[in-house]
């Protein structure tokens, strides 16, 4: 069953912009949505025929089926960097250039069928910034901060991805505790002022290329796991999967490149 990645958290619950502490208020500006989705390695086009041939979820390397029912990333923290400014370089400082957003942890259950989820909704303060980072990051055991999210996907405590489904007909489950910081360039800037109302940022995953080995044929997801002969392999593979841009027209395109 797909969960709702907002089951939880509601709107996300966005609490801190470390400017200011002022949070989702920001200072009266415009809003910026952030959005996810999924592409296959020939980009969205090309994804978005392979779901209506092969059933949202279906890869083939012309020998081997893999077939993904459920992809869940757990996402903890997006920063956003204003232009020209390096003192966002790490998550882990704070300052004014900066605008940095607490997501909960929250559980993302992927869309398989090339649409593009919105996530959330933040207010940053009005700017013009070049870069965003974000984190993916495991569930903690003890952490009182994680307590809610671990009373409802108990689970995933421990866990950074999940991924269910069925190679060659067998089923699998594969899990990660992949702990990774993302940084994406924005280009061109983006710019938010009080006027702002539909800027989006999509971050797209290219799941088709987390379980091929370099010859881009399809390996068994169980053989990623811990302790796997794939698993460096496949913990590679993810942590390249990623994109961040501008998608004002929510497309999963990005928009300089259409321009």
């Amino acid at each position: 069953m797909k969960r709702n990645m907002w089951a939880v958290f509601g709107f996300a619950a966005i609490l801190a912009a470390c400017s200011d502490g002022t949070g989702l208020s920001g200072n009266g500006a415009g809003q910026v949505s952030l959005s996810i989705t999924t592409t296959l390695s020939g980009g969205p086009a090309a994804s978005n025929a392979m779901f209506m041939l092969a059933g949202a979820d279906t890869l083939s390397d012309g020998q081997n089926e893999l077939v993904i029912t459920q992809a869940e990333l757990v996402l903890r923290e997006i920063e956003m960097e204003r232009i020209n400014d390096d003192a966002c370089d790490s998550l882990a400082v704070d300052h004014d250039s900066c605008e940095k957003f607490e997501t909960g942890p929250i559980l993302l259950d992927l869309p398989l069928d090339g649409s593009v989820e919105q996530v959330f909704v933040i207010v940053p303060d009005t700017g013009t910034y070049d870069e965003i980072e974000f984190e993916l990051h495991k569930v903690s055991n003890d952490d009182p901060a994680d307590a809610d999210f671990r009373d409802a996907y108990p689970d995933m405590v421990g866990k950074t991805i999940r991924i269910q489904g069925s190679y060659n007909g067998q089923p699998f489950t594969y899990e990660n505790d992949i702990d990774d910081e993302q940084e994406y360039d924005l280009v061109p800037p983006l710019v938010v002022d009080e006027m702002t109302t539909q800027v989006n940022v999509t971050i797209s995953i290219d799941i088709d290329a987390w379980f091929r080995d370099g010859a881009g044929n399809l390996v068994n997801p169980q053989s990623a796991n811990k302790g796997g002969a794939n698993e460096s392999l496949v913990n590679e593979n993810i942590k390249h999967s990623f994109e961040a841009f501008e998608d004002d027209d929510h497309d999963g395109e990005d928009d300089e490149g259409n321009s």
